[in-house]
């Protein structure tokens, strides 16, 4: 961190003390007769950058200040509140809450409202704006209200500084999202391009129309104001069989667009407790909404499989989930990819509603011997005895057991000291691929 940068925090912190203070001795008089933060005297900081981009007015800076205190000034409210009232006491209109391992107070938006409304009722209700989902703070992402305890007044709600910003503010990074039950997704890259994916013309065209769309939707919507005319975001399916180049090919679009791709696993994300499937989507589909994320949902088939009547509670429940789960892909402004072993095997009515539909057809002879030429490292090589036509001709596989054959093979050509893939060993690990998947060789 800039000693730049830790300037700026001294002062902003210095600013809301006094800010504090001034109210808890005033808590009569206008927000309008309050110390006023120098913004122009703010060093050059992603908080000033924040500030500029958002045009916060100097009531949402305030509330802004107030999220960003507990992390850099833990103690800070409490000590404003001693040096008005060293004898301590109650003060309910600062509201507040005790954190489990926090020992200090936890702003809520009560504590924000007072700090902005003192005892001024109009004030307050007008004041009630800022914690609307629309207002500036919330509507970015930047703040959250937290639901406070059943029965309790809303803006009793603990308020929080979002943890991407705060990273951002703090250290000037954002610490990448790690899968969890919070975030059920990861992260997915490849070092390989495009030369590397080997698939069928139509395959390949189709991916290329998907490619067009995220290189050039977003200046036909902004610079030709296309926004109402045409559908936010893109929906397409990606089915066939395992192994036929459906991560590689979200991986390689997210690469070549400048785009992080992130997995979800729609089996592991589907909950046995009814409603949690959609707590935990409606995390990760938040945290998406304002990045150019490309969403890859694997197995899309265990949740949007063949429906079935509802026969008790449980089906009832899963039923919501699915249309949930499609409300938010429609939603979604950025591209969504759901994959699927068979398409068949996804109900009809949730197919209607994406905008393509792709398969990754199991490849043909010539796909195969391309496959074969291309896996293989480059400071290898084949046995001269090694017929690659032969090989692509009679063994009907994917690129995936493809892919695992010459791995398996250039670690046995290691193991004897050489860089030449043998014909013994080529077949010992053809024989590995068709005895996983229970075939006869």
């Amino acid at each position: 961190m800039s000693t730049t940068q830790c300037l700026g925090f001294d002062t902003i912190m210095q600013h809301l003390q006094e800010l504090i203070i001034w109210r808890l001795k005033n808590p009569d008089l206008s927000f309008d007769e309050a110390p006023q933060l120098d913004r122009k005297a703010l060093p050059d900081s992603l908080l000033k950058q924040l500030i500029i981009v958002l045009e916060l007015d100097a009531a949402e800076i305030a509330i802004l200040l107030l999220v960003l205190a507990p992390n850099l000034s833990p103690e800070l409210l409490k000590f404003c509140v001693n040096q008005v009232y060293p004898d301590g006491g109650e003060l309910p209109e600062l509201g507040g809450i005790q954190g489990k391992n926090h020992r200090g107070i936890l702003p809520t938006a009560e504590t924000a409202l007072f700090i902005l409304t003192g005892t001024n009722i109009e004030a307050r209700v007008r004041c009630w704006q800022y914690f609307d989902k629309h207002s500036k703070l919330i509507a970015n992402k930047v703040i959250q209200l937290e639901k406070p305890e059943k029965n309790e007044p809303k803006m009793s709600g603990a308020l929080i500084l979002d943890a991407e910003y705060t990273a951002l503010l703090i250290t000037g990074n954002i610490p990448e999202p790690e899968l969890s039950i919070e975030f059920p997704a990861s992260k997915i890259e490849t070092q390989l391009t495009w030369d590397d994916l080997v698939l069928n013309d139509e395959t390949r065209q189709e991916i290329r129309d998907l490619e067009i769309w995220l290189k050039h939707n977003e200046t036909l919507q902004q610079k030709h104001h296309t926004t109402n005319r045409f559908k936010q975001g893109y929906r397409v399916l990606f089915h066939g069989p395992p192994g036929t180049g459906k991560t590689l090919t979200a991986s390689l679009l997210g690469k070549y667009t400048d785009r992080e791709v992130y997995r979800i696993d729609l089996s592991t994300v589907v909950s046995k407790y009814i409603g949690e499937t959609e707590k935990n989507l409606a995390k990760l589909f938040d945290k998406a909404h304002y990045k150019n994320w490309i969403l890859f949902f694997d197995e899309a088939d265990a949740i949007f499989g063949k429906r079935t009547q509802v026969r008790d509670a449980h089906d009832k429940y899963a039923n919501q989930e699915v249309s949930y789960l499609l409300q938010r892909l429609e939603e979604h402004p950025g591209l969504v990819i759901l994959a699927s072993n068979f398409k068949n095997n996804v109900d009809a009515a949730f197919t209607r509603r994406f905008q393509a539909l792709v398969y990754f057809a199991p490849p043909g002879y010539q796909e195969r011997l391309e496959l074969w030429k291309k896996t293989l490292p480059k400071k290898f090589k084949y046995a001269q005895e090694i017929d690659l036509k032969t090989i692509a001709k009679t063994y009907d596989i994917t690129g995936a057991h493809i892919t695992n054959v010459i791995h398996y093979c250039c670690l046995q050509a290691l193991n004897q000291d050489s860089l030449t893939i043998t014909s013994k060993n080529l077949i010992a690990g053809l024989k590995r691929e068709y005895k996983k998947e229970e075939k006869m060789f």
